[in-house]
């Protein structure tokens, strides 16, 4: 979904997503896919969560995983950080890393996820973090690297390994080193 600001919403396309007619939202999804506003993303995450049918679900998560315009960082981080979407988290994760969007301005809330949440969940924010390609300060790695070490005792071997991975990486990060060379 190419992202374009400064769009405002079109009241059709509101009712049309949230109408519960799934043929209806699905060519509305199609047209949001091709128009891209940025605008609609709240909308789509609520979408995403109220939804009980599932092609939809996967239509939105792709929708998601397709931005590419950093307006949309904000509100999928607004997302995450909203308890009323936490059965929709493993989605907003997975479309940070998966839409290449840089979400290191961010990197502490993935290290939160990382030692907060489920393996699956603590998986894809370490996906995030080792493809976030912004440059860390040396006082955020030391940070971020003594919130770890705080939470190593009290997570499994599998996020311990994670996490120890992240430690190593942090570095990388604040040189400005490219993920992919990590």
């Amino acid at each position: 979904m190419a992202a374009e600001t400064g769009k405002k919403l079109n009241t059709e396309t509101i009712e049309n997503l949230q109408s519960g007619n799934s043929e209806l939202v699905n060519d509305t999804l199609d047209n949001l896919s091709e128009a891209g506003n940025s605008a609609y993303i709240p909308l789509l995450i609520e979408l995403l969560h109220s939804t009980q049918n599932n092609e939809i679900k996967k239509r939105v998560a792709k929708l998601l995983a397709e931005l590419k315009h950093s307006d949309a960082i904000p509100m999928i981080v607004d997302a995450i950080k909203n308890q009323t979407y936490e059965d929709e988290l493993q989605y907003l994760v997975s479309a940070c890393w998966e839409n290449g969007l840089d979400f290191s301005d961010h990197l502490s809330l993935f290290i939160d996820l990382m030692i907060e949440q489920d393996f699956m969940i603590a998986f894809e924010s370490h996906t995030v973090i080792t493809n976030m390609t912004g440059k860390i300060s040396s006082a955020i790695r030391e940070q971020e690297t003594r919130k770890i070490e705080a939470a190593l005792n009290d997570v499994g071997d599998e996020k311990r390994d994670l996490l120890l991975e992240i430690i190593e990486f942090l570095p990388l990060l604040e040189a400005g080193i490219e993920p992919h060379s990590y």
